[in-house]
């Protein structure tokens, strides 16, 4: 395991393609990529789920992301979501937060985010919830906001395909080589 791993989160509203440049980003480094928990716990328990559930997905997430990070062995880790997800999923939802998820926030540490802009059409999926151009705008909002107002580094992800993947590329390049 390397001395200090840089763990780079992508995150953003549904359908916006976190797990593929997820993927294809620790493919490009060779390096391990953490996916996101929500997607398998939905998947078993359905949709129909509760602010209870909420708080197994974000201890499920962060078991996860631990278990990876185990076995990594590059400089660079890439994890799809994060608790910031967490945190703007029950507010949208529930309007209200697990303490738990926000002692998380405060308490774990990220070396940058990638926020992944709506500009990629939304595509059909049984776990997604929200088609409508309103609210895909309204989290994008929530979570640029939620970023600017944090201390890490984070840039904006726009494009499609191979564009959005190069600009990525080049933001942790940059962001690597200057830390």
């Amino acid at each position: 395991m390397p001395e200090k791993i840089k763990r780079v989160v992508i995150i953003g509203p549904e359908s916006t393609g976190k797990s593929t440049l997820c993927k294809e980003l620790a493919l490009h480094y060779g390096t391990a990529w953490c996916p996101e928990y929500a997607r398998a716990y939905l998947e078993e328990n359905g949709m129909n789920y509760t602010y209870a559930d909420l708080l197994k997905i974000a201890e499920g997430q962060l078991i996860l992301e631990e278990s990876i990070a185990e076995g990594v062995t590059s400089d660079l880790y890439f994890i799809d979501t994060n608790m910031y997800v967490m945190k703007v999923w029950c507010e949208y939802v529930f309007n209200n937060c697990h303490p738990f998820i926000l002692e998380q926030i405060a308490e774990r540490k990220y070396d940058l985010y990638l926020l992944c802009n709506i500009d990629l059409p939304w595509s059909y999926d049984k776990l997604r919830e929200y088609p409508e151009e309103g609210p895909r705008q309204e989290l994008y909002a929530i979570y640029k906001e939620l970023l600017q107002n944090q201390q890490v580094a984070w840039n904006e992800i726009s494009g499609t395909g191979e564009e959005r993947l190069m600009t990525a590329i080049k933001i942790v390049d940059r962001f690597n080589n200057q830390s």
